[in-house]
């Protein structure tokens, strides 16, 4: 699920087909480590690159949180996880002090603003405040969520540090949709290529929908997969080669949220060591294959925090990995 051929941010993104991404840094390492070990050029530029040449979108997909995806994957897998999350947005936005109306108004200002060309979250914010709408707390988060549920807009390029929004139809072009079980079965198809062997509860939950989803998505693709231990794969996806990966893991790594939990891989005393009480994912190290410590990067040197001594043979190969992610992000 690391070790990987993989050349570049597209072919990553696509292989996983959707990177948590509500922090923009563990986003691109969360490419990084996924690039095959012979590349040495991409750095987290090449991820901003994309973005901006249209290759890769930012949007609320899956369980209703901000996801990376190749831009000609949005908008069928948008459909699938968007109406799940509808009524629960409302709900959210009446506790942030929206009112429907407020909302609605909101959506169409933005919509209206945005079809004179991209713009960030700032110049959106401006924009509601100066209509005498609630934007204070999540209120501005909610709104946006709901024009992206409604399929109006997504994160589109780059506009200086901050990653600007666009309108959906305008940035995406004409995208045909398949039919919901034809979606459903290359959600499946799609999930396992990136995280098999797993259970038709982990694609539920990896994806936001309902099991019997899952199972509808998993069942139309019976004849692709092979079954051990309650585990399903993709029969023809190539078992991975060499031993287990050393290396360190950005924030919200896609290895933490494939699967219904988390125990094969990390310590079940030491998740509180990764997962904070506000459900924040720190950056972690991974130690053949399990998760060992966690990591910092103050004034932009890597310190580890690993949960127990490391063999020296192992602190020196993290050593390599974290000079390698200083140059990454410097790039």
């Amino acid at each position: 699920m690391i070790d990987s051929e993989l050349r570049d941010p597209v072919a990553v993104t696509g292989r996983l087909l959707a990177i948590q991404a509500q922090d923009p840094r563990g986003a691109r390492l969360a490419v990084r480590s996924r690039l095959a070990d012979s590349v040495e050029g991409p750095v987290a530029s090449a991820v901003d690159e994309a973005l901006n040449d249209r290759s890769l979108v930012i949007g609320w997909l899956n369980r209703g949180t901000l996801h990376l995806v190749r831009t000609e994957d949005y908008r069928w897998l948008a459909e699938l996880t968007s109406p799940r999350l509808i009524t629960s947005n409302r709900t959210r936005l009446g506790q942030e002090g929206v009112s429907a109306e407020q909302a609605d108004r909101a959506v169409e200002l933005i919509r209206a603003h945005l079809a004179d060309g991209p713009a960030t979250r700032t110049e959106i914010k401006e924009l509601l405040e100066s209509a005498d709408i609630p934007v204070a707390g999540q209120a501005l988060v909610h709104i946006l969520f709901l024009a992206s549920l409604q399929g109006h807009i997504l994160r589109g390029p780059m506009k200086g540090r901050e990653q600007a929004f666009v309108l959906a139809h305008d940035w995406l072009g004409e995208q045909r949709v398949p039919e919901q079980e034809a979606a459903l079965a290359e959600l499946a198809r799609r999930y396992l290529a990136g995280h098999g062997p797993a259970t038709d509860r982990d694609l539920s939950k990896w994806a936001g929908i309902a099991l019997g989803q899952a199972r509808k998505g998993l069942a139309r693709i019976a004849s692709e997969l092979t079954e051990a231990d309650g585990l399903v794969d993709l029969a023809d996806r190539p078992a991975p080669e060499g031993e287990a990966p050393t290396r360190l893991l950005g924030s919200f790594d896609p290895i933490l949220h494939g699967w219904e939990s988390r125990e094969w891989i990390i310590p079940g005393e030491e998740d509180r060591a990764v997962v904070t009480t506000n459900g924040i994912f720190r950056p972690t190290l991974m130690v053949e294959g399990r998760i060992s410590g966690t990591w910092t990067m103050p004034k932009g040197v890597v310190e580890t925090a690993p949960f127990e001594s490391l063999d020296p043979a192992v602190a020196e190969s993290l050593d390599r990995d974290a000079a390698d992610v200083a140059r990454y992000l410097a790039g």
